[in-house]
């Protein structure tokens, strides 16, 4: 479902060329969480970023669901739901209202849009605040929109970019129930976190980067067989230096 093969992202500054993302490959089976753990700085939103298309490899390639995400850029758009933690809910619409409007921009309308809406504020227990502008709404509210937002054209990948960064436990928790879910549907998922407790509970393999590199990936079990370290915690900044 997701096929990265010797991905390479440099930006150049005045100086000289920053080399963000080192020729880097994995892919993702459906019906699997992937991880993508990694210290701040060591590529993993920059490589969500060019299988989402918001940015171009320097080299190597990259399919998303079939889909080239250089020249079939739009085609992988309506594949990918994407999820941060910084929900950009707007302040002056309505829950119901931006949800809505990102369907429609995915091609949903009439009453294909409106069943769908119901489905998912029925199941993120969504309709207490659906007609509560954005400003109105708790952080915790915010990221149920956000969620919303990117399952609104019901897509086989989704891309989760340190999902629960700076949100309180319940929210955190939350958050990681609908992964599970969402999982248990078959979805393709990719999840960056630096949060190991995280990586133990939800995800099935995980690529450990470093510096732009991917420098081991398998799952925990075989992780911790290769390089004799139980503790995730250690093994990771064994791998990390």
């Amino acid at each position: 479902m997701i096929e990265v093969n010797r991905l390479s992202k440099w930006f150049h500054n005045r100086r000289s060329k920053v080399l963000a993302v080192d020729d880097v490959s994995f892919s993702v089976r459906p019906g699997e969480v992937f991880g993508l753990l990694g210290p701040n700085g060591a590529g993993k939103t920059t490589a969500l970023r060019i299988l989402c298309t918001v940015l171009k490899p320097s080299t190597g390639s990259a399919n998303v669901a079939g889909h080239d995400v250089v020249s079939q850029a739009s085609a992988v758009r309506h594949q990918v739901g994407f999820l941060s933690a910084n929900t950009g809910v707007y302040d002056r619409m309505t829950a119901w209202e931006m949800v809505a409007y990102y369907g429609r921009l995915h091609g949903l309308k009439g009453d294909d849009l409106c069943r769908r809406m119901d489905t998912l504020f029925d199941q993120l227990q969504m309709n207490d605040f659906r007609d509560r502008r954005g400003g109105q709404l708790s952080t915790g509210m915010k990221q149920k929109v956000s969620i919303a937002r990117a399952l609104v054209h019901d897509p086989p990948v989704l891309v989760f970019d340190e999902p629960t960064a700076g949100l309180d436990v319940l929210i955190q928790r939350a958050v990681l129930k609908q992964i599970e879910s969402l999982r248990a549907l078959g979805k393709c998922i990719l999840f960056s976190t630096h949060i190991m407790h995280e990586v133990e509970k939800l995800c099935d393999r995980v690529a450990i980067m470093s510096r732009g590199r991917i420098v081991d990936c398998g799952s925990l079990t075989e992780l911790r067989d290769r390089h004799h370290e139980n503790d995730v915690e250690e093994l990771f900044f064994k791998l990390v230096g």
